[in-house]
C-alpha cells in the first residue's frame, strides 16, 4: 500500500511515500518532557510513544508494526502537502498542512508545567484554521505491546477510559471534534476553518490515580512548555555561527536526559534496522557509561551545569552500586538479557528486541570515558567528593590491573581481541587519574602505579597498533582494518601530530563513503555510515589546524541532515541519505556538538 505523504523538513516539494505504512525515518520529530519520548510523523501520525516512561512498553508502536501497532493519527481528509519546523529554541513541533480548500496548522508538545515536568504524561495536540477550511481524519489506536497485552476501554464516572496492562489513559479534545470509541480505538473527524482551534490530547498514567485536566489548560500548557524550553536553550552557552544546528543538537540530548535518574538514554527507540533488511536491530533505550560520558562533557561545552552534574551523579552511583558495567537501565539497574517480541519490526526488519547483548560485555573503553568525564567535570572549576574519589581511585586501580586483557571494543564485537581504542581508553583513564590526583581530586596513594602502567600502555599501542604497510593504526595487532573511532586519540591527546594526520588520512581514505564514513573496514558489508565517526573525523581536522578541510566536510553533510528536522539517527545510507537505526542518537547528537564546539573554539565553563 502506497499512502502519499508531499513533505519537507523546511519548506514544501519534496515527494515523500508511505511505503507499506512506513515513514522514512528522517520523517519524524521528537516530543518529550524529560521522561519519554514521542516520535510524530510528517503526515500527523504518533507513531511510538511509550508510557509513562522512555523505556517502557510502547503505547503507540505503529514504528514497529504499521498494520496493527498502536497511533494517535490527525491526518487531513484530502491530499496535502507539509511544512515542519521546531519552533525557535524549542522541542515543540509544528506541522503546517496544505490542502486544495485550506492551510491549518498542527502545533504539539508532550506538555510539563511551569515547575517542571508534570506527574502524568500529556501529550497535546493543537490544531488552527489558518485559510478555507480543512477536515481531519483523527484515531487514536493503543498498541498491544507486542501482543502481551489487550487494549480495552471502560466507562468510569463520566469518562471513557482505555487501558493497556497497567497504564491508563484519556482520549480529550474540544468541542468541535466528533469520535466515535470501540474497545480497542477511537474514531473521529473535525473541520476547521481560519481562526478556529481545536485540542485533542491524550493523557495517561501506570498503576496510579489519573488526572484530568481541563482542555483549555493543556492548551495553555503547549505554549508554556514552549517557553520554557525557549528558558532553558537561551542558557547555552555557545555563540559561534552554527549556534542554531548546536542548539538544536542540544535539545535532542535533552529529550534524553531522562529526569527521574539523571540517567541518559542511548536513544529513544529500540529495533530500528541499521542496514536495510540487515539483523543489526538493537534497543538502545538504556544508558552507557561511553555516551553518558560523551553526553556529560557536551552538556559541560555548552554550559548546561545541572544536567551535566545530575548525570554525572548517576554515573559514579550507578558504579558503586553494581560495579563496572557497559550499560544499566534508566533506573540504574542491570540491562536484562535480550528477548525478541513478535511484530513486524521497521520496513519489515523482523527481529524487534528488549534488553542488549552489552550488558555483560567487557569493554576496556567505559574506563577512559568515565576519567575524562572526571577531568572534564574538575576543569570546569568543580569539586570530586571523597566517596566519589574512592569509587574513581578503585576504578583506575581496576583499569591498571585489566588493560592487558581483550575485549569488545567501543564497537561491541563478539570476536574478543586487544582493540587498539580500548588500549587508548586505558590509558587516557590513567592519565586523567595522575592528573586528578596531582590536582588533589583524588588520593594519591596510588599515583605513582597509575603514572608507570600509562606510560607501559602508551609503549605497547605505539609498539604494537601501528601499521607502517598503512601508515595508520589499525583496529587491532595484526590486523590491516581501520577503525574511525580512532579519530577520538586526537582529543584525547594521544601521540605526536604526525602519526595522527597519517591516521586521520587513513580513515578518510578507506572508511570515506561520499560525506558519511564507516566505522570500521567491512562495516559496509552489513550497516550504513556512522553519523558520529564523521563529526569525530571533522573534531580531529579541527585539532591538527586543519580548518578549511574541517569546514568543508561540515558543508557537505547539510543535505542529509537538512532532510530531517536536526533529529538525527544513528546511521545513514550514502547512496540515498537515508536514516538508519535508533533515534534521536545521543551519540550523533553529542558528537556533532563537539565539532561545532571545536569549530568554534568557544568551550565554556
Amino acid at each position: 500500500m502506497l499512502e502519499k505523504v508531499r513533505a519537507a523538513a523546511r519548506g514544501r516539494g519534496q515527494v515523500e511515500l508511505r511505503q507499506d505504512g512506513y515513514l522514512a525515518l528522517e520523517q519524524y520529530g521528537a516530543l518529550g518532557d524529560g521522561r519519554t519520548v514521542a516520535l510524530s510523523g510528517s503526515d500527523g501520525s504518533i507513531d511510538w510513544w511509550c508510557v509513562p516512561n522512555l523505556d517502557s512498553p510502547p503505547l503507540f508502536d505503529r514504528l514497529l508494526d504499521p498494520e496493527e501497532g498502536g497511533r494517535f493519527s490527525i491526518t487531513p481528509a484530502e491530499p496535502f502537502e507539509t511544512e515542519r519546523r521546531y519552533l525557535p529554541d524549542s522541542n515543540v513541533l509544528e506541522t503546517v498542512f496544505t490542502t486544495m480548500s485550506g492551510r491549518a496548522k498542527l502545533t504539539e508538545s508532550i506538555n510539563s508545567g511551569t515547575a517542571g515536568r508534570l506527574p502524568w504524561a500529556e501529550l497535546a495536540r493543537r490544531i488552527d484554521g489558518i485559510e478555507g477550511s480543512m477536515r481531519f481524519d483523527v484515531e487514536m489506536r493503543p498498541g498491544r505491546r507486542g501482543h502481551a497485552a489487550s487494549p480495552y476501554q471502560s466507562q468510569i464516572g463520566r469518562h471513557a477510559v482505555f487501558h493497556v496492562g497497567d497504564v491508563l489513559g484519556l482520549l480529550l479534545h474540544s468541542g468541535g471534534v466528533d469520535v466515535s470509541r470501540s474497545d480497542d480505538s477511537v474514531i473521529g473527524a473535525f473541520d476547521v476553518v481560519a481562526g478556529q482551534r481545536e485540542i485533542i490530547a491524550v493523557i495517561a498514567g501506570e498503576g496510579e490515580p489519573l488526572v484530568v485536566p481541563p482542555i483549555a489548560e493543556i492548551d495553555e500548557r503547549i505554549d508554556i512548555s514552549d517557553a520554557e524550553w525557549r528558558v532553558w536553550a537561551q542558557r547555552i552557552d555557545h555563540n559561534g555561527p552554527h549556534r542554531p544546528a548546536f542548539i538544536r543538537s542540544v535539545l535532542a540530548l535533552k529529550l534524553l536526559l531522562f529526569s527521574p535518574s539523571g540517567a541518559i538514554a542511548a536513544a529513544a527507540t529500540t529495533s530500528l534496522p541499521e542496514g536495510p533488511g540487515g539483523g543489526k536491530n538493537y534497543d538502545y533505550r538504556y544508558a552507557w557509561i561511553r555516551d553518558a560520558g560523551y553526553t556529560i562533557k557536551a552538556y559541560l561545552a555548552a554550559g548546561a551545569q545541572p544536567e551535566a552534574k545530575a548525570a554525572f551523579t548517576w554515573l559514579l552511583k550507578r558504579l558503586d552500586q553494581h560495579g563496572y558495567r557497559v550499560c544499566y537501565t534508566l533506573g540504574g539497574e542491570i540491562v536484562p538479557q535480550v528477548r525478541e517480541i513478535d511484530v513486524p519490526g521497521y520496513r519489515r526488519s523482523e527481529l524487534v528486541r528488549v534488553g542488549n547483548v552489552a550488558t555483560d560485555q567487557i569493554q576496556h573503553g567505559v574506563y577512559g570515558d568515565i576519567f575524562e568525564t572526571a577531568a572534564r567535570f574538575v576543569d570546569c572549576g568543580n569539586v570530586l567528593d571523597p566517596s566519589s574519589a574512592e569509587t574513581l581511585s578503585h576504578l583506575a586501580d581496576q583499569c591498571a590491573d585489566s588493560w592487558r586483557r581483550k575485549d569488545s571494543g567501543i564497537w561491541e564485537l563478539e570476536d574478543l581481541q586487544h582493540y587498539t581504542m580500548s588500549k587508548v581508553s586505558c590509558w587516557q583513564a590513567l592519565a586523567r587519574a595522575v592528573n586528578l590526583a596531582d590536582a588533589g581530586q583524588l588520593p594519591t596513594t596510588c599515583r605513582d602505579r597509575w603514572s608507570r602502567e600509562r606510560d607501559r600502555i602508551a609503549e605497547w599501542i605505539t609498539g604494537n597498533c601501528w601499521s607502517e604497510k598503512l601508515g595508520a593504526y589499525v583496529l587491532h595487532p595484526g590486523s590491516d582494518r581501520l577503525d574511525a573511532s580512532l579519530a577520538l586519540m586526537v582529543r584525547f591527546g594521544f601521540d605526536g601530530d604526525s602519526r595522527m594526520e597519517q591516521t586521520i588520512d587513513a580513515i578518510d581514505r578507506e572508511l570515506g563513503r561520499g560525506a558519511w564514513h564507516y566505522r570500521y573496514s567491512g562495516a559496509e558489508e552489513e550497516e550504513g555510515c556512522f553519523l558520529a565517526c564523521t563529526f569525530w573525523i571533522i573534531e580531529a581536522h579541527l585539532l591538527l589546524g586543519r580548518r578549511e578541510q574541517a569546514e568543508a566536510m561540515l558543508a557537505r553533510l547539510d543535505p542529509t541532515i537538512q532532510r530531517g528536522l536536526g533529529v538525527l539517527s544513528e546511521m545513514v545510507d550514502p547512496d540515498t541519505a537515508t536514516y538508519l537505526g535508533n533515534l534521536p542518537q545521543g551519540l550523533s547528537h553529542l558528537a556533532h556538538i563537539m565539532a561545532l564546539d571545536t569549530l568554534s573554539a568557544q568551550s565554556k565553563c
